[in-house]
């Protein structure tokens, strides 16, 4: 009997041992889950902060590169009205020379007719006139269509040396040459096309500077507004794996709970049947 009940405590005591071993052996791969996990987690979280200072990277060399284009822009917009301004100085100068030009040569030509007139006879004094104002008109006419070809000559060659100006300024150019080319006959309505054109391209300047400027906020404003939306979408996945690793952990914990108390009740029907056994032997004892 003492044999027996040494190899009943054998048995019981090797079952509550295995049991403990594979609870032992089950604690152990899930703390090598968790680790395993974590880890994984860990790495997850390393390449997303990487990738996002990446992309912070790329955004600021965006936002430098954009700055960069604008300040180009409005250098070249720059550069662009002032060689307008020196055209427009140019053409003020020519048309000085040509007007004291003219009155030169109008000087020139009635004192040549006033000298003429007091040597002819009083029988052709209305015929000479006539000759004399007929000669001078076409000589101005001459010395006109001479300095019209000498300035188209000259622009054209300055047109040959500013290729590199847009097709908007080329077409103002040419506005404004064609103007300037009535300036001689209708004066107030050449000035009056002048302040036209200036106030027309200054206003298609603002205007094309304040499309690019609204562009530029739009864009940016797009940029935040996803930058955004993905901080709020990282915040809402974080949330969400720490919840799930907290739920994962609620039930490792119940789970081992629950063997704990099965194990306590697995012990103590033992220790019932070894009081029970023990009892009916001091009891035949």
């Amino acid at each position: 009997r003492c044999f027996y009940d040494q190899k009943i405590l054998q048995k019981a005591f090797g079952e509550w041992k295995e049991q403990w071993t594979v609870c032992r052996e089950k604690k152990l791969s899930l703390r090598a889950d968790y680790h395993y996990r974590h880890l994984l987690l860990n790495l997850i979280f390393k390449a997303w902060r990487a990738y996002a200072c990446q992309q912070q990277g790329k955004r600021n060399k965006y936002y430098v590169a954009e700055s960069h284009a604008k300040k180009q822009i409005l250098l070249r917009t720059w550069q662009h009205w002032l060689l307008y301004v020196g055209v427009q100085r140019t053409k003020h100068g020519m048309q000085s020379v040509a007007l004291a030009f003219r009155e030169r040569s109008c000087l020139r030509i009635s004192w040549a007719a006033w000298r003429r007139q007091q040597y002819q006879k009083c029988s052709g004094h209305k015929m000479n006139i006539l000759a004399l104002q007929h000669w001078a008109q076409s000589l101005q006419f001459r010395a006109w269509l001479q300095w019209r070809e000498l300035y188209l000559y000259t622009q054209n060659e300055k047109q040959k040396d500013t290729r590199a100006v847009t097709h908007h300024q080329l077409w103002e150019l040419r506005r404004c040459v064609g103007a300037w080319l009535g300036y001689l006959n209708l004066h107030r309505v050449k000035k009056r096309q002048n302040e036209l054109a200036q106030q027309f391209h200054r206003s298609r300047t603002l205007q094309r500077c304040f499309s690019d400027w609204q562009l530029s906020w739009e864009c940016r404003r797009r940029m935040q507004a996803h930058q955004r939306d993905l901080e709020k979408q990282a915040a809402r996945i974080a949330l969400w794996r720490a919840f799930a690793h907290w739920k994962h952990c609620v039930v490792l914990c119940v789970e081992e709970t629950q063997q704990c108390e099965l194990a306590e009740k697995h012990y103590k029907c033992h220790l019932l049947v070894l009081q029970k056994y023990w009892n009916l032997w001091k009891s035949r004892l």
